[in-house]
Formats: structure tokens, C-alpha cells, sequence
């Protein structure tokens, strides 16, 4: 059974606790230093040169309880995404890739410009249109959305009041948000990955564990043959290397963006079948010589949209747990899928931002040891309830 080990405290204190060399796996979700909703940890600490030094402190200690070759995984808004990058590097790690989660539940928070210009000119906004009305939750808090419910109203339509604001008309100051980053890094290795793998136990991404699923019949078909014998009556065994579903890519969909894109493309289909002959791994173009290896190409073959090539995390809607009000709380499905990825089987991964604990909660599930710091009393009680003692 793994085991769970929950800290309160500031992270950059408690690592310098922490035995060198004994994560397999860091896998988390710092501040993006844009003061979200105001809260006073996400303060970008007086600017993009000092934040990064409060990072590059704690990503250098987190480097030093890493094993070498340990995967790591964290998370970073595309807007301040390269001072995460920039602390992560100056820490000793190599940034191998990005993983972009697109996600289609996403709100914009833009100014109105025109808006702007007339409450700066003191001028009075006609109201065109009366606000609409929509059936909605309390948001007091998580639990609170699950018994309150009325009618709540949008901003009424305006008119330009000024000349000025009137050419400005539709124009805001941000984009509406639809993808996050996942920084891919790597404690480096000692000497090739295999030395590392063999020595450290770590140093590879779990391919064959987060493949995509699909229902057809996909890749490679290995057929071991035995003397000599034409490749059209190849007899031998299959491996399952052919059942093992899509390569997992450097994006990821939750199910709101892959609906919305599956909406553009339309159903498509594959090329279909087997390619036109068989390539022996060796001599010789459809004869092989004894205990050669023949592989049949089998192409994709299935109907659907394209999202199916890549993996869609899928929200459960109780999955925040009662009284759950933390403003950035990731998809179990989501972090379930990165901790396997760079985590191997019955590895140790660390998070020193856990936040109310959904990696906590997707270790337990993938069998993962795991060692969660928090700051906030509120937030530790709160992980401490979704995780401790559940599957």
C-alpha cells in the first residue's frame, strides 16, 4: 500500500529537511505570480527578477531531493510560463518539453475599454438592453453551491456615451484563458539512461502507461519466423506491442475542448488496413533468413473526431470533496495521468505546493508514495480529508 505524508509549512523550510537523492518524481502546481484573485501567495514577490529567485530557491532544493534522471512535471500560465521555465533551468534541471492542457471552461476577466473611457469622463451610460437572468449557484464557498441556487443577473447592454468611447466600442485588455502549461524536466542523468534506470530506478517516461486509448487495432505486428520461408506464408507469434493504443503527445484535452474541437473537424477517418507488403528487420525483402523478426505495418483504421488522438482528461463532478473552496483545484483524471507518467511503478513523488492535494489523491490512486507540503492550515485540513484512507 503507498504511503501518504502530508506537511504543513513554507516549502522552502521543509526541503532543506528532506533526505538528498529520494524523489523519484516531482510532480506540482506553483503560484504563477499574476496575484489571482488577489491572493496574496500568488504576488509576483516585486517583480519577474525577484520572482524567479523565489522560485529558483525552492526548485535548487527540490533538484537536490530529486534522484538523478527524476521526471518532473509543473504547472505554469502561459503568461508567466517562461519565469517558471527560467527558475527551473537556473535550479539545474533540463526542460525537456511542454505539455499544453487546452480546456474549454475557461472565463475571460477583460476590462471594456469603452466602458473605461466613460466612467473616466463622467459620462452616463444608456442602458439599451436589460440584464438576462440565469439559473446559477451561491459561490459563498464549495459546499454552498450545493444547497443555494437562484436567479442571478448579467451586466445590462450599454450604449458609448462619448465620441471617444465609441471608437473603442468591443475592445478589452485579455484573451479568454483555454490552456495551461505543464513544464516537462529532468534532474540530469548519470552517465546513459540505462546506467541511471539501472542504478536509480529512474529516468524514463512511462510511454506504454499513458498511451491513448482506442479500440482498434494499431502499430506493429511482429512475427518471429523460423528457417526459411516466404514472408506470405510467414507463420510465428504476435506480439502485443500492435494493442497498445496512440503515443501519448505534448497535449492534452479536457472533455469541454475535445467536444468543442470535435465539433470543428467532423468525423474523419483513418487511412485503413495493413500496409501493401511487410518489412524484414534484416536481409532480404520478403524472404528472411532464420530467426529473422517480419513486422506488418497496421494503420490506423477508426472513425471519429480528433480529439481521439490525444487524451481527454475527464472531471467527476464530486471529485473537489465537501467544503473544497481552493480557486485552482486540477481534474483527478488529469493528475491521475501526469504522476504516471513521469512517476515509475511504486516511485516517491514530491509536491511542495499541494494545495488542497489532487496529486496527493492521484498517487494514492496510481499506487504512488507521496510527500505533500502546504502552507495554509485551511488547505492541509482539506487534503487531509479527501485523501487520507480513500481509493
Amino acid at each position: 500500500m503507498s504511503k501518504t505524508h502530508l506537511i504543513l509549512g513554507d516549502c522552502a523550510v521543509v526541503l532543506e529537511s528532506l533526505p538528498s537523492d529520494s524523489f523519484d518524481a516531482l510532480v506540482t502546481d506553483p503560484p504563477a505570480g499574476i496575484a489571482f484573485m488577489g491572493k496574496e501567495w500568488d504576488h509576483d514577490k516585486g517583480g519577474r527578477d525577484q520572482w524567479i529567485a523565489w522560485l529558483e530557491k525552492i526548485m535548487t532544493a527540490c533538484f537536490r531531493v530529486m534522484k538523478p534522471g527524476g521526471h518532473g512535471l509543473v504547472w505554469a500560465l502561459p503568461r508567466t510560463s517562461h519565469w517558471t521555465a527560467t527558475a527551473l533551468e537556473n535550479a539545474g534541471f533540463e526542460v525537456r518539453d511542454i505539455v499544453v492542457h487546452i480546456f474549454g471552461t475557461g472565463f475571460p476577466k477583460s476590462l471594456d475599454v469603452s466602458k473605461a473611457l466613460d466612467k473616466m469622463a463622467g459620462a452616463k451610460r444608456e442602458i439599451i438592453a436589460p440584464p438576462r437572468y440565469t439559473r446559477g449557484k451561491a459561490r459563498q464557498s464549495y459546499s454552498e453551491t450545493r444547497k443555494v441556487s437562484y436567479d442571478y443577473p448579467s451586466q445590462p447592454v450599454t450604449a458609448p456615451a462619448t465620441d471617444l468611447s465609441k471608437q473603442w466600442e468591443g475592445y478589452g485588455t485579455a484573451l479568454k484563458p483555454a490552456a495551461e502549461h505543464w513544464i516537462l524536466i529532468r534532474k540530469p542523468l548519470e552517465g546513459t539512461v540505462a546506467q541511471n534506470v539501472s542504478k536509480h530506478g529512474c529516468g524514463g517516461l512511462n510511454i506504454d502507461g499513458c498511451r491513448i486509448v482506442t479500440s482498434e487495432i494499431t502499430g506493429r505486428k511482429v512475427y518471429e519466423s523460423k528457417g526459411w520461408k516466404n514472408t506470405s506464408g510467414m507463420t510465428g507469434s504476435v506480439t502485443e506491442d500492435w494493442k497498445k493504443g496512440r503515443w501519448p503527445a505534448n497535449l492534452i484535452l479536457d472533455e469541454e475542448a475535445g467536444r468543442l474541437l470535435d465539433e470543428q473537424s467532423g468525423v474523419t477517418k483513418g487511412t485503413g488496413g495493413a500496409s501493401s507488403g511487410v518489412t524484414a528487420l534484416g536481409q532480404g525483402s520478403g524472404w528472411n533468413q532464420h530467426n529473422n523478426r517480419i513486422t506488418e505495418i497496421v494503420r490506423h483504421n477508426d472513425l471519429g473526431g480528433v480529439s481521439r488522438f490525444f487524451y481527454c482528461s475527464k472531471a467527476s463532478r464530486k471529485e473537489r470533496g465537501e467544503g473544497n473552496d481552493h480557486p485552482t483545484v486540477k481534474p483527478l483524471a488529469l493528475m491521475r495521468y501526469l504522476c504516471r507518467l513521469v512517476t515509475p511503478k511504486g516511485g516517491h513523488v514530491l509536491d511542495p505546493f499541494m494545495g488542497s492535494g489532487t496529486t496527493g489523491l492521484a498517487c494514492q490512486h496510481e499506487g504512488f508514495d507521496f510527500t505533500g507540503i502546504e502552507l495554509s492550515v485551511e488547505y492541509l485540513q482539506i487534503a487531509k480529508q479527501r485523501m487520507l484512507f480513500k481509493k
